[in-house]
């Protein structure tokens, strides 16, 4: 039969070594509670990083901002004073059509250099005809003489002419 300081012996080892597992738990559990609080700090942490990186962008813009007032409001300061502008040439041409008369009109007329439309017109018929001649031939050598005569005569027309340089890029150089 076991003594009762055997039976205490007994009952303090089970004892201690419930403690223990007690203990073991314990320290699990604040072990776990630590890492959490670690995470929770760590996310934290970054997110008070991100919002000072926002707010040092949102310091910035204001700063921008404040700086685009003056350039503000001296665009409508030019604003107000290319309205106030208009309007007194619109009141201007206003009071310059009323004050002409149909007389005044018709003495500062400009005259009209009817050889203008003259030359304009012989220069339409030649390439009219040279389209008859494009159409009608496949001799090169035809368009090609015909391209050169009408270049000569734009250019005593008018002098010198984008179109003769574009006359003598079309032409053919070699046959």
């Amino acid at each position: 039969m076991p003594t009762s300081n055997d039976l205490n012996q007994e009952d303090i080892i089970k004892l201690i070594n419930n403690l223990n597992e007690k203990m073991n738990e314990l320290s699990s559990i604040i072990q776990k509670f630590g890492l959490d609080v670690i995470t929770k700090m760590g996310q934290t942490n970054s997110t008070i990083k991100i919002l000072i990186d926002k707010i040092d962008k949102l310091d910035k813009t204001t700063l921008d901002i404040k700086a685009l007032q003056p350039k503000l409001n001296n665009i409508i300061d030019n604003q107000n004073i290319l309205e106030s502008d208009i309007d007194l040439i619109k009141s201007l041409i206003q009071r310059t059509n009323t004050s002409l008369s149909q007389n005044d009109l018709n003495r500062e007329r400009i005259e009209r250099n009817e050889s203008i439309t003259l030359n304009k017109q012989q220069i339409a018929t030649q390439f009219k005809d040279l389209m008859k001649v494009i159409d009608k031939t496949d001799e090169m050598d035809k368009i090609k003489t015909k391209l050169e005569k009408m270049k000569e005569q734009i250019f005593e027309i008018t002098g010198g002419h984008k179109i003769l340089y574009e006359i003598s890029i079309c032409s053919p150089v070699t046959m």
